[in-house]
């Protein structure tokens, strides 16, 4: 990256906080003298929520819409695009909106790549690109060939990624090395507290002192892993990655959504309770969506180092610093 230019979509989101910040604080440690473009719609919406990155050095914005931008001037060498609403709301209500956003979004992107002549390209897919886990395969790996029912509105978002990904593997040449990483389910700091994210929504109650519902029975198994490993993880795919090749990105610690409800509670001080709504049906499998990493880990060398456990202890502390207005460089 030394001297090297990058743009980023997505770069106002979970993803792109941790993107941003991680790759600020590498430019001045490094002294890289490189510099982050990030596409917003609301630039000022993006510094007010993150205030310490005002004036920061090395951090560039350009504003518009990720499915019509203007493009901006000069070469940028790398391209993230990270811009997807990860919305249920959206999804059961304005599905159309979230495909033309993923696909007339990467439509742009990709055509912005070819006149700012970039080398390499992230995309940041999602394991929902699998559709519904098999009962019988603990962890879904990249070559699991299923996909989800493209009749049904739930399906708006994994189907309009696997899409993305063909764009990306229709534009991949020897100029323009692409990449995809299937991102599944993280937790830290910057996460969302009130959308459909479960951990989200178990911490919002945590850090209010308010007692933990699982509407439904909380058998669902998932895995989380750390933002800051998320992130790693990513810049590592941009960077070594071969092109034209998907690497799950996320956990391979499963473990069930009351189970995450019971370690948020017992990092909470005081702990709080768990209310489980439903009833568990003693004769149904649990539904799973676990990856597997074994292709990242053999391939580029990435292993998870930080326990869900660990990674609630971080994030309620990062919250805890929040509220009493301390900055953590």
């Amino acid at each position: 990256m030394r001297g090297q230019k990058l743009f980023l979509t997505g770069g106002t989101g979970f993803f792109g906080a941790w993107l941003v910040e991680s790759f600020l604080y590498i430019n001045q440690a490094l002294a890289l003298d490189a510099e982050v473009t990030v596409l917003s719609r609301d630039p000022n919406a993006f510094i007010n929520r993150l205030p310490h990155l005002r004036g920061h050095v090395g951090l560039a914005f350009h504003q518009g819409d990720v499915r019509d931008f203007v493009f901006p001037e000069g070469d940028f060498r790398f391209i993230l695009h990270a811009a997807t609403e990860a919305s249920a709301r959206q999804q059961a209500e304005q599905p159309h909106e979230m495909l033309s956003t993923i696909l007339t979004g990467m439509e742009r992107v990709l055509s912005f790549a070819v006149q700012a002549h970039a080398e390499k390209f992230l995309f940041t897919s999602s394991g929902a690109v699998y559709g519904k886990q098999p009962e019988h395969i603990s962890h879904i790996a990249e070559d699991y060939p299923g996909a989800p029912d493209p009749l049904l509105t739930a399906s708006v978002y994994g189907e309009g990624k696997r899409a993305a990904e063909l764009m990306c593997g229709l534009a991949a040449s020897e100029l323009l090395q692409i990449k995809v990483a299937r991102c599944f389910a993280f937790i830290g700091p910057h996460l969302p507290l009130d959308t459909h994210f479960a951990a989200g929504n178990f911490l919002r109650e945590a850090i209010a002192g308010r007692d933990i519902t699982i509407a439904s029975d909380g058998s669902t198994l998932r895995s989380y892993l750390y933002a800051s490993e998320m992130t790693a993880w990513l810049w590592t795919i941009l960077f070594q990655a071969p092109s034209k090749r998907a690497y799950n990105v996320g956990s391979e610690e499963a473990l069930s959504i009351e189970g995450l409800a019971a370690i948020v509670a017992g990092e909470t001080v005081p702990p709080v309770s768990i209310n489980v709504m439903t009833a568990p049906d003693k004769d149904a499998v649990a539904l799973r969506y676990v990856p597997s990493t074994a292709r990242a880990q053999s391939e580029l060398g990435l292993r998870q180092k930080v326990s869900v456990k660990e990674s609630v202890r971080r994030t309620l502390a990062w919250h805890r610093l929040e509220s009493t207005n301390i900055t953590v460089e």
